[in-house]
């Protein structure tokens, strides 16, 4: 069964607030973490999440998050 667009865009917007949560947590901000707008529109798919940009402090910090999750 295929999601409708509400549900599609609710799914995302979720995973966008849960993703933001867990990067809080571990000491990084993601300032243009979103939903991408226009990809919200498109039937079928879900949204993409935009992780939007960052400075090179926040990149250093995702990478360690990242290589201590390995």
């Amino acid at each position: 069964m295929a999601l409708t667009a509400e549900e599609r865009v609710r799914a995302v917007e979720d995973a966008v607030r849960q993703l933001r949560a867990v990067l809080v947590r571990a000491g990084v901000t993601l300032p243009s973490l979103r939903m991408d707008p226009l990809t919200a529109a498109a039937e079928g798919a879900l949204p993409l999440v935009d992780l939007g940009r960052c400075n090179l402090d926040t990149a250093l910090r995702l990478t360690v998050v990242l290589e201590g999750a390995r």
